[in-house]
């Protein structure tokens, strides 16, 4: 399915949020998920949700992760 990820079309075969994040951080050195936050069609996700909430064809997703610097 395609879906809309910070604004550029991605295919993915994601069922939920909590997949989606695992596909979208692979390659990533990370431990987990602290510190992401994600929004799907404008609304914010709880990560006690990210596994119970779907993602389907042509959802927007903004997945987010405060930078440090100045």
């Amino acid at each position: 399915m395609t879906i809309v990820i910070n604004g550029e079309p991605h295919e993915s075969q994601a069922a939920n949020v909590l997949e989606l994040w695992k596909e979208f951080t692979t390659g990533l050195e990370i431990e987990g998920p602290q510190g992401f936050a994600i929004a799907l069609n404008g609304a914010l996700v709880r990560k006690t949700q990210w596994q119970s909430t779907h993602v389907t064809q042509g959802d927007r997703i903004e997945i987010v992760r405060p930078m440090q610097g100045g």
